[in-house]
């Protein structure tokens, strides 16, 4: 097994036509984008369940597609089936039970995936190590996403449940991925071959390939264009999965063959610009970059007889994979045939990529009809006058196509700076009357802090924009301050607040691996912090295993991870109940490598401040690998997950529970786990800190229940949405938000006592539920002004059947409408082991 963070870093690479990091857009069966007619299935169970309502995140109909019968296991009959009308190359796919607001259960616990790029010849998605299954759904409302590795490159895609006993299914599906621009359909070539090394071989096969595999292959797509370049080192790979030496090359000796014939087949006419072959040039096992390649081109049914022939320059100093671009010099074609010379004893090629587009069809492209070339046709030929003129009229229509362009761009970005003139205009006059009604209360900040100015008063009347960065079509804080004429005229009974407002002042907004400013750390708070050295150790990245990725985000991706020997790394403020020899997991932050500078400054602060979090409800920094490329940060992990999901797994006790066999958690053990938290954010609220972000899915569960507190669940696509999407990106946790937070953008720790009412409400109802689930995102925000207004019309979240009155008591005073009435996290944490037995 080749494992290690090393490789962590080519996952960023740029590749000259796909990245499969960054082609992850869904294709549209949530947006609407496929259309009704594109969508089938092998049967429905009734009209209200027929295939188009197999849409992701959707509750049209009865809520899902459902086939008419139950599946059966080892059945393939019943599928779902989707066409995307042109190529697509698909890297993630997404899927979804029946939920029908509470009513359905139905839902996919496994599914296999067939494509098909012609729709005759379908074939079964199976992953680098041959598995056919996919995990699917273990409830009927959360989306679960899984990456297609490898990605496939497909028209048409069926979605088949798959079960071990006999069940009613239903599925909601999305597609994830982008337009395939090459428009290869299939590529021909001599199978791979083995590479005897001296300690082990190095088997050089396409061994994801999808067409007939025997001597040669056909008729297929496999590793040379799954988007993933292989390594300097072909003997090393970047998948983490028990995968073998050679696995992302696929390579031929000399001993075999005399030159290595590769044909590629297109979807239509091409006129070819470029072909980009990825090769390797580790000399000292002697592969090289190939010496020559000759191509032929077919438009039609015949070759051309004159091929085309290019001789990269040799590379005997530097060993490093490579890009050979060759010059196509506009051929058209759609079929062709390329020929490699070996330039040593081995080729090995890892990707290969066309650039090209359709071809147009005019009579300035028909070639002559007699036997002369364009030079030596005669001036008087009425075919070179009329291709002459056709020249001249395309010509003539381009430009004016372009005039036109050039019009409509202008008058876009004319547009677009007069409506950034007029909002600016409109901020700053709602600030002017935000300043004079609202009368904010930063002198308390100045005490806190013993620091006051006059700046800071002012910039305490921040909008949202200020703290999240908002896009043109979101309704902004003060477009709906707008809406509630008796907020924006106020200027009688001023807010009072009691915390100190830290998003109000000057304010340390890490952007972080995710995207999200999960602290809010007073600038004063971070000037004592950052000042001191970093009291963690470098930890070697080989010592660490991949497990999972839990979520990713703007700057980075956070990875489930075993560290082998994390003990010895550690000081003696760490107690692991683990043996030395045995790994350790934890969580990885790793900062992508084309992240910004501001990402990467903000990276190594993050560090310094989460290096002296010091508390035994917060996760803790264990360890840092900031020496090479890509930044890391190794916080602790719990072994139970995250508490939302740990508690939606369980029952509470009673006779329910023993009927259902389900695992169980007591009252007792709710209280002791609240109690927990609030000792966190306790300890966060002495350092003056705003987590911002308060919620069961950012608890993490350990033995015995043990609770500690976590920033990851913004990264997770498992919980977008819990997030308000301001185009498309998770990013407001409205739900959890107090009405302070959401209509000023004010975060500080009585906001942050609000979502911890928020969350005490999710552990009394074992996280079954939503907050505020029979209301939508734009309802909950209407209902902050309820709040603002007090006029007994604001909606409560209601007292979970197993909470007793202390306890919602104690909810009800987080959500109190003035902050100084709410308690402090030290009242609520005393009150919380009182309740204890």
């Amino acid at each position: 097994t080749y494992r290690g963070i090393e490789a962590g870093k080519v996952l960023f690479l740029a590749f000259p036509k796909l990245h499969t990091g960054v082609c992850r857009y869904p294709l549209g069966m949530s947006g609407g984008q496929i259309q009704d007619e594109d969508i089938s299935a092998s049967s429905q169970w009734s009209e209200s369940t027929a295939a188009r309502y197999g849409r992701l995140n959707f509750e049209e109909g009865d809520g899902a597609w459902c086939p008419e019968i139950t599946v059966e296991p080892d059945s393939l009959k019943e599928f779902l089936q989707i066409d995307l009308r042109s190529l697509h190359f698909i890297t993630l796919v997404g899927t979804q039970g029946r939920h029908a607001g509470g009513i359905g259960n139905e839902f996919a616990q496994m599914y296999k995936i067939k494509y098909s790029r012609d729709g005759s010849r379908w074939i079964s998605w199976r992953n680098r190590q041959g598995k056919q299954v996919i995990e699917g759904n273990r409830n009927a409302y959360a989306i679960v996403l899984k990456d297609l590795e490898p990605p496939i490159i497909a028209r048409f895609v069926r979605f088949m449940p798959v079960t071990d006993h006999s069940m009613n299914v239903c599925m909601r599906v999305e597609l994830y991925g982008c337009e395939w621009l090459d428009g290869l359909v299939s590529y021909n070539a001599a199978a791979g071959e083995q590479m005897s090394l001296p300690a082990y071989s190095a088997y050089l096969n396409d061994s994801v390939y999808d067409g007939a595999v025997s001597h040669s292959m056909t008729e297929g797509l496999g590793q040379l264009t799954d988007g993933v370049c292989g390594l300097d080192d072909f003997t090393q790979s970047h998948d983490t999965h028990n995968v073998w030496p050679g696995y992302d090359y696929v390579g031929w000796t000399n001993e075999s063959f005399s030159n290595v014939e590769i044909m590629f087949e297109f979807d239509r006419i091409r006129n070819f610009t470029t072909m980009k072959v990825h090769c390797n040039n580790m000399y000292s096992r002697h592969v090289k970059v190939f010496r020559q390649v000759v191509c032929y081109f077919r438009s039609e049914a015949d070759w051309e007889a004159t091929p085309l022939s290019f001789s990269p320059v040799e590379d005997v100093e530097n060993p490093s994979a490579r890009f050979v671009t060759v010059n196509l010099a506009n051929h058209m074609a759609s079929a062709i045939k390329c020929q490699f010379y070996f330039a040593d004893a081995w080729m090995l090629f890892s990707e290969i990529t066309f650039q090209s587009d359709t071809a147009m069809y005019n009579t300035t492209l028909a070639p002559p009809k007699s036997g002369l070339t364009p030079d030596t046709q005669p001036k008087d030929d009425p075919t070179h006058k009329v291709d002459d003129s056709n020249t001249r009229i395309l010509i003539g229509c381009l430009v004016a196509i372009i005039f036109i362009l050039v019009v409509i761009i202008v008058i876009i970005l004319w547009r677009q700076v007069w409506q950034k003139m007029l909002e600016k205009a409109s901020r700053r006059m709602l600030d002017d009357e935000l300043t004079a009604s609202l009368s904010i209360q930063s002198e308390t900040f100045a005490y806190t802090h013993n620091q006051s100015s006059t700046t800071s008063e002012q910039e305490s009347n921040s909008t949202y924009e200020r703290i999240f960065p908002l896009g043109p079509d979101y309704q902004e804080p003060s477009r709906i301050i707008c809406k509630l004429p008796e907020f924006a005229q106020s200027s009688e009974e001023p807010v009072q607040d009691g915390a100190p407002h830290y998003a109000e002042a000057d304010i340390v907004n890490l952007q972080g691996v995710t995207g999200g400013n999960t602290y809010a750390i007073p600038a004063l708070t971070m000037d004592l912090l950052s000042g001191k050295d970093v009291a963690v150790e470098e930890f070697p990245r080989k010592l660490l295993t991949f497990k999972e990725k839990l979520g990713e985000g703007q700057f980075g991706e956070v990875h489930l991870c075993e560290a082998d020997g994390m003990q010895e790394f550690m000081n003696k403020e760490f107690l692991f109940d683990i043996p030395e020899d045995l790994p350790v997991l934890v969580a990885v932050k790793m900062l992508r490598s084309d992240a910004n500078k501001n990402a990467r400054n903000d990276f190594l602060k993050e560090i310094k401040i989460m290096s002296r979090l010091k508390d035994p409800n917060i996760i803790r920094l264990l360890a840092v690998c900031i020496y090479s490329d890509p930044l890391c940060m190794i916080t602790e992990y719990m072994e139970n997950g995250d508490l939302n999901q740990f508690l939606s797994r369980h029952e509470p006790e009673g006779q329910l529970a023993l009927l259902s066999n389900a695992p169980t958690v007591s009252f007792n053990n709710l209280c002791y786990m609240a109690a927990q938290i609030a000792s966190g954010m306790k300890y966060l609220s002495s350092l003056n800190f705003v987590h911002r972000d308060l919620a069961t899915r950012n608890c993490l569960v350990g033995k015995n229940y043990t609770i500690k507190i976590a920033d990851f669940g913004m990264s997770r696509n498992l919980y977008s949405g819990d997030y308000y999407r301001i185009q498309g990106r998770a990013v407001l946790p409205i739900r959890w938000m107090s009405w302070e937070s959401i209509l000023l953008g004010k975060f500080t720790t009585a906001s942050d006592v609000w979502a911890f009412g928020v969350t005490l409400w999710e552990i009394l109802n074992f996280c079954k539920e939503q907050p505020y689930s029979q209301l939508t995102d734009e309802q909950v925000i209407e209902n902050t002004g309820e709040f603002f207004r007090d006029q007994k019309r604001q909606i409560y979240l209601p007292q979970p059947v197993l909470c007793p009155d202390s306890l919602y008591k104690i909810m009800l005073s987080c959500w109190r409408r003035n902050t100084k009435e709410r308690p402090s996290f030290q009242e609520i944490h005393r009150a919380l082991l009182e309740i204890q037995p």
